[in-house]
This record gives structure tokens, C-alpha cells and sequence, in this order.
């Protein structure tokens, strides 16, 4: 795990969980402009992923997820700053949990295009997964043109040597079990400020889905925002300086409730 220092006086911390197959280095853009506006960030790369493990199929326990966040945001309340927790896709579903089964204090929760929902499923083994052996590997297929409309971000991530969608059959029937438990959970989390990023034309989630969530918690600020020609990856989208705005806008918001001066 990683912190990057504010630019300037800090305001606050934002602990980030990225998702499912990628790594800290895609984040590189969203966290500078953090820093440019006087937020210390702390992130790292999710068990099995990133560039220190060397793999290539994803079959590590979600337990071990859960762990990792847990440690992020103990790092996040080192400096003794208000913590916002952002997660995006997978590692949304996983601080939905994380905050479902803890009680975690922070100023603000963002979550972007979380899994609760998959459309885009492994085509070739979409109707046979629960009949296959654990350690079969398949392909996700999630590439970043079902990610992006980002050109820019297509050629940086065309020689991205550590991203994967390869899982096992495992892991696979593990993530439908997580997204069914964190759906389902009785209860509402912590009532603390929540931002909630979809895109219209998300390819890989049902962000219907995401919106029942949402309107399931017993939350007294809560702001939804559906952003109309966005696809899956909010922050790597053409409108990225957009989304940050408002982001960045939701926690001032959040700060300025707790009583401070922003």
C-alpha cells in the first residue's frame, strides 16, 4: 500500500479500492488531482493484483479482499484527517461489505459502477460455470473498450502487462455468491453521506441493480448520479475533469457538514 501527500495543507484522506483485474497505476490521473486539491491518498493493489505478484489468473480467496480493505482504511485514519472511502466496481462491492459488517467512521463514502449485477458474463461458459471444476480457468473478457470510450486511455492500457481477466471457475462462483450477499444483506450501513457513480451505458454491470442498493439503505444524504454517455470506468471516461468536479464538490460538501472550514 501506498499514500501520496497533498499538494498543500491536507483537508482530508481518500482511501481508494480499485477493481476487479486492474491495479493502482490506472488510478494515476484521479489520484494527482487529489493531491492537487489537498486530499493525502492511500491506495495499494488488491490480493493477486497488480505488478508484485506476477500472475496472471485471478483465484485468491475474497476473504483476502476483505482483509486488505479493512488495513487500507486503518492506514486512511493514521494522520487523524477525515476519511473518505472511494471504491470503484468490484472494489465498490467490497467496501458495500466492508461498511455492511463493520462499524467503519468516516466523513463520506463514493462508490462508483459497483458489481451486484453482472451483464457482461463469460460468454463461453455462461450457462455451465456451476458444473465446471473449481480450478478451470476462463475468460472474463472484459477489455478496455467495454470499459472506456477513452482513447487515450486505450493506447496506455494496450501494453498493460498487469491486467487480467482471466479467474478460475472458483473464484468466479465466489464473486456471484459475494454480489448475492452483499445484495441481499438486511440492514443498512452506517448513515454517513454516500456518492454513487453509474454510467448510462455501463457494459458491464446492471445499474439497476446498484440503484435498488442504494435506495435500500436508511441513509439521510445520499447522491445518485447517472451519468448519461459514460460507460463502466467513470474516471477514465472523456468526461473524467467532469466527474471529478463533482466528486470533489460532495466532499467539500461532506467537510463543510462536519464543521469544517473548506
Amino acid at each position: 500500500m501506498w499514500k501520496w501527500e497533498a499538494e498543500g495543507q491536507p483537508k482530508a484522506v481518500v482511501a481508494i479500492v480499485h477493481g476487479a483485474y486492474e491495479h493502482h497505476n490506472r488510478y494515476a490521473w484521479l489520484i494527482q488531482k487529489l493531491r492537487n486539491s489537498n486530499f493525502h491518498v492511500v491506495m495499494g493493489d488488491l490480493p493477486g493484483h497488480g505488478a508484485q505478484t506476477g500472475r496472471n489468473v485471478h483465484d485468491e480467496k475474497f476473504a483476502t479482499y476483505t482483509e486488505y480493505v479493512k488495513e487500507l482504511l486503518k492506514i486512511g485514519i493514521v494522520d487523524g484527517l477525515p476519511l473518505f472511502i472511494m471504491g470503484h466496481g468490484l472494489g465498490a462491492t467490497l467496501v458495500m461489505r466492508v461498511l455492511q459488517t463493520e462499524d467503519i467512521i468516516c466523513a463520506g463514502v463514493i462508490l462508483s459502477s459497483p458489481w451486484l449485477q453482472l451483464e457482461h458474463q463469460p460468454s463461453k461458459y455462461a450457462g455451465v460455470l456451476t458444473k465446471l471444476s473449481s480450478s478451470m480457468k476462463i475468460n472474463h473478457n472484459i477489455n478496455v473498450e467495454l470499459l472506456t470510450r477513452n482513447y487515450d486511455f486505450y493506447i496506455e492500457a494496450r501494453d498493460d502487462k498487469n491486467y487480467s481477466s482471466v479467474v478460475t471457475a472458483g473464484w468466479y462462483k465466489e464473486l456471484q455468491s459475494y454480489m448475492k450477499t452483499v445484495n441481499q444483506h438486511e440492514g443498512s450501513i452506517r448513515n454517513v453521506p454516500v456518492l454513487f457513480h453509474t454510467g448510462g451505458h455501463d457494459k458491464i454491470t446492471d445499474i439497476t441493480a446498484s440503484k435498488n442498493w442504494l435506495l435500500k439503505q436508511q441513509l439521510t444524504e445520499i447522491q445518485y448520479k447517472e451519468w448519461p454517455k459514460l460507460y463502466h470506468d467513470v474516471y477514465q471516461e472523456p468526461e473524467q475533469e467532469e466527474v471529478f468536479l463533482y466528486t470533489e464538490s460532495f466532499m467539500h460538501s461532506a467537510l463543510r457538514s462536519l464543521g469544517y472550514i473548506v
